[in-house]
């Protein structure tokens, strides 16, 4: 067995631009991905497929999985002979306990590679304009935290000491300690005009950012209810920070989204809805993962270059199946000379990454106008039909085919398509707790899903979308109220039914 590594790896604070490439060059390789709930969901697309991700992440309102646990996960992954990539909001040694972390791993005999990150003090402030250092004002940096080990009998952060430092304090989990800290600087003799700036979320399209006073600091706190994660920066640099209304008119900005898709497909719909501004929150109602018969597929592939079509139903069903195509063949020219039809423009594109040209593409999106864009483009009777679906795939494509093409039709189910609870995920509790304004559904297992498992916890009253016939005939049936459906079934135009409503 070759021997396992843990890395020990900064995602920054938040933006997935602010990311290293040393960490994302590691997030492509490692076998086994332990994260913090801090850390953006984008950073997960970067893992190879089959990478194992474990979510250790302490967060409010969620059980809680102790650092004892964590290190045990992290040797037991190791000693597996495993790549390792344990990953922490901002900087790793900067109140992330990377160190205790490192210490350990090194004590059972376990290779540790650390792997800096951009830490919250120095991103959240440069992003909002503020120099935390400059020879008028600043002269000095210090980083200090307001959430301290709970088994200390009392606090060792003494803030009446920084009270007159001059230069820019910034500090990490503070606002629950808010009142204590103004009391204590005010006390060491720092002014009680001193500007403060508290920002949440730094850096990410959901970030909230307040100035204030040093004497109004707590007030704020309670009266904007700011709650973690949120950073306290104090120091005359303050002045010098952005104003939040001068930004861009985006048209969602301000507006929590949240996609329904599986956790591997929405990464093109967050960044479309996160350049018109929103807060994305991706809740992974559906679990997607390849599945298919050993004796359907072998039967199949031995047939292969008898199928005069071959149909795929989805870009699930593209990717799968060409898994499993080149694990039994080493030359894509093994697929034979059939025509290709693809149920939309999604999964047509999908096929084009392979440079295989896509005979028929209908206008929407269903399997009954691809079928018929398949009888109008050539007489089917008597043509072998193979049709790649998953596991919840409607019979009509088939049906059509069979009945009124006469064709002689067989079909692969290349993936399962799995319901999935995310009631104790970050995600869910987020949505519960907090609501949203808006919920796109782009599949009707996605609105099933949300039926069974959060349409009666969720908080407010979000606004639901559709992205097309079968979504909302699965809406109406589980008596969920439709606020639009979009016009064709793509992405492009389920943005354009929420931005219209």
């Amino acid at each position: 067995m070759s021997e396992g590594k843990v890395y020990i790896v900064g995602a920054g604070p938040g933006s997935m631009g602010l990311l290293t490439l040393r960490a994302a060059d590691l997030l492509s390789q490692c076998d086994v991905l332990v994260y913090d709930y801090l850390v953006n969901p984008d950073f997960r697309r970067l893992c190879r497929r089959g990478c194992e991700m474990v979510d250790v992440g302490k967060a409010p309102g969620r059980h809680s999985i102790s650092q004892e646990q964590i290190l045990e996960i992290l040797l037991d992954k190791a000693k597996e002979g495993l790549q390792v990539v344990r990953l922490k909001g901002g900087d790793p040694f900067i109140f992330g306990r990377g160190g205790e972390e490192k210490a350990t791993l090194l004590a059972e005999g376990i290779e540790v590679e650390t792997v800096p990150g951009v830490t919250a003090a120095l991103g959240c402030a440069a992003q909002n304009g503020i120099p935390l250092t400059h020879r008028d004002f600043s002269s000095s940096l210090t980083l200090l935290t307001g959430h301290e080990n709970p088994d200390k009998k009392e606090p060792q952060v003494d803030f009446k000491k920084f009270a007159t430092t001059g230069g820019t304090l910034c500090i990490y989990m503070g606002v629950g300690q808010a009142d204590r800290i103004t009391n204590d600087l005010i006390a060491g003799g720092m002014s009680e005009d001193t500007p403060v700036a508290i920002i949440r979320w730094g850096t990410l399209p959901r970030q909230e950012s307040w100035s204030t006073s040093l004497d109004k600091l707590p007030g704020t706190v309670s009266s904007k209810d700011v709650k973690a994660p949120a950073l306290l920066l104090i120091g005359e640099a303050v002045t010098h920070m952005d104003d939040p209304s001068e930004g861009r008119a985006l048209p969602l900005l301000g507006r929590r989204i949240v996609v329904t898709r599986a956790l591997e497909q929405a990464g093109k719909l967050r960044h479309k809805l996160e350049e018109m501004g929103a807060e994305v929150l991706e809740l992974p109602l559906i679990k997607i993962k390849p599945e298919t018969s050993p004796e359907v597929l072998t039967e199949t592939f031995a047939g292969l270059a008898t199928y005069e079509w071959v149909i795929f139903t989805s870009t699930n069903g593209v990717r799968h199946f060409f898994d499993f195509f080149f694990k039994a063949f080493e030359d894509l020219r093994c697929l034979g000379p059939m025509r290709i039809a693809a149920i939309g423009d999604s999964t047509a594109e999908e096929l084009r990454k392979l440079h295989l040209q896509v005979d028929v593409v209908p206008e929407n999106a269903v399997s009954e106008d691809l079928a018929q864009a398949i009888l109008d483009f050539e007489n089917i009777e008597n043509l072998n039909v193979l049709v790649v679906t998953g596991s919840r795939n409607s019979p009509k494509l088939r049906e059509i085919l069979s009945l009124k093409g006469r064709a002689i039709v067989d079909e692969l189910q290349v993936y399962r398509t799995d319901l999935s609870d995310p009631s104790d995920t970050w995600e869910g509790l987020t949505l519960i707790e907090e609501g949203a304004d808006s919920i796109l559904f782009t599949s009707s297992s996605t609105v099933e899903s949300y039926a069974n498992y959060l349409a009666k916890k969720v908080n407010g009253d979000p606004k639901l979308y559709s992205i097309g016939p079968k979504t909302t005939k699965a809406l109406k049936n589980a008596e969920l109220p439709l606020a639009a459906e979009a016009t064709e079934a793509s992405l492009d135009s389920l943005i354009e039914a929420l931005l219209q409503s």
